[in-house]
């Protein structure tokens, strides 16, 4: 896996220095003063549940909230290394069904491969758990209404890792967008950062002792082991994710939605093309890594997805290659070389990424700030701190479920328009693709699961 873009471990240190710096509120809901095993300092318990590399940051990050009473991997390694990180006093789980059969633990932390997040968030809420959940939120649309459905019904606090919801730089840029300072919106550019996931075919290997490879694969096709499926690089297999596309897209079209005051909609249509770096090749990374997309949201609002045009990018395709990705699109050639979110207006623009706001809105601010009457954005200036505090009110996060599940399947719809090459219509009231029963039982939209690991809600 290429290392990541700086602007992201920039992003992660700061949230956690913001984290350190915050103060946590005195714990009196009945409900979690009744809770057996409540820590005598009356901070809330909670589990980890998937800490590898980002589980892990998300575990430090929730224990400067709560006491980590527990923490769960399918990877023995992995779990054993964040026990470690707490003192040996955490105690360790392989299979996180037999840890939320524990009545003391209230909260846990989901940083699970995407395939097994759906599964997670549901058990744990219907558990009793409230949950902290890393993106994307699903594998596929069909898993979205399931967990919306669940949440609905038993009242708990999901909290989505879409981090940037509290950072002051994205809610600005919103803020304008959405009171007129850039005149009407009319498109939006969303830039993700380049991946290459040209790799390939990998060699079987021994399935390491620590591991439990069954459990790992739970509801995904059973496969054969090799290093490149599991932790880090599982993002590049369609059995376990959607790639970039949902990976960061999530964080990126999150703020395209909030910016476009989208969040209980969606598009109208969606069409691309993408690079299958391995297409046709077994054993091989399957998902594509460099995209274009279109598309039309309400309010003749354009909308074009793609991935950074960095200098690696450039290095690694071909001018037919490139033709070939902005072909059928209606879409123009359009270079960015840095990630991040374009709000065009007729008389403006506004952009913004993980580490700065611009644009002669921003600027005009000094001179002309927004009015006391002014519409304002929910205000959270620390994702993990919100999740709590509203674990403890019972007030809405953030960062909901409901939210994020329209924002994911947008990049889900995106997958599928991609792997079909054709234009899909979307009606967001029924949360249907129109006119296209191959497209509307695609994988992204529903898929098999495999015994016994079968999401059931």
């Amino acid at each position: 896996m290429s290392a990541q873009p700086s602007t992201r471990r920039a992003f992660l240190r700061s949230a956690t220095g913001i984290a350190a710096a915050a103060s946590v509120p005195y714990w009196i809901t009945c409900r979690a003063a009744a809770a057996p095993g409540r820590s005598k300092n009356d901070r809330p318990l909670f589990a980890a549940i998937g800490v590898g590399g980002r589980g892990t940051g998300v575990l430090q990050e929730a224990a400067q909230f709560g006491d980590v009473v527990a923490v769960c991997d399918a990877d023995l390694k992995h779990a054993e290394r964040a026990k470690a990180l707490f003192g040996g006093k955490p105690q360790v789980y392989q299979d996180f069904r037999k840890l939320l059969e524990r009545k003391d633990v209230e909260i846990v932390t989901n940083g699970t491969p995407d395939h097994w997040h759906t599964a997670v968030n549901v058990a744990a809420c219907k558990a009793g758990k409230d949950v902290y959940t890393e993106k994307p939120l699903t594998l596929t649309i069909d898993e979205g209404k399931l967990l919306r459905r669940v949440v609905h019904e038993t009242g708990r606090i999901v909290q989505v890792g879409t981090q940037q919801r509290s950072d002051p730089n994205f809610r600005l840029a919103c803020e304008l967008v959405r009171n007129g300072r850039i005149g009407k919106l009319r498109q939006v550019t969303v830039i993700l950062p380049f991946y290459n996931t040209k790799g390939g075919p990998f060699a079987i290997r021994p399935v390491p002792s620590e591991l439990n490879w069954d459990l790992w694969q739970g509801q995904a096709p059973l496969r054969e082991y090799c290093p490149e499926r599991v932790h880090a690089n599982f993002r590049w297999w369609w059995e376990y994710c959607g790639g970039i596309m949902v990976d960061w897209g999530q964080h990126h079209m999150d703020i395209a939605f909030w910016g476009m005051d989208m969040e209980n909609s969606g598009p109208l249509w969606v069409e691309g093309n993408a690079i299958f770096p391995n297409e046709g090749r077994p054993n091989c990374y399957s998902n594509p890594d460099r995209f274009v997309v279109k598309m039309k949201f309400p309010g003749d609002i354009d909308l074009l997805y793609f991935v950074a045009h960095d200098k690696r990018y450039r290095e690694s395709i071909t001018p037919s290659e490139e033709a070939r990705l902005f072909a059928d699109t209606q879409a123009e050639q359009t270079e960015g070389s840095r990630n991040g979110i374009m709000f065009t207006g007729e008389r403006g623009r506004v952009f913004v990424n993980r580490g700065n706001v611009r644009g002669k809105a921003v600027e005009e601010l000094k001179d002309n700030p927004l009015p006391a009457d002014a519409a304002r954005l929910y205000k959270s200036d620390n994702h993990m701190a919100n999740f709590f505090e509203c674990v403890k009110t019972r007030k809405p996060n953030i960062s909901t479920v409901d939210v994020a599940h329209r924002v994911i399947t947008a990049c889900h719809l995106s997958n599928i328009a991609v792997r079909l090459k054709r234009r899909l219509t979307w009606d967001a009231a029924q949360e249907e693709i129109l006119g296209d029963p191959d497209a509307a039982g695609s994988v992204y939209v529903r898929r098999e699961q495999r015994a016994p690991y079968q999401i059931t809600g």
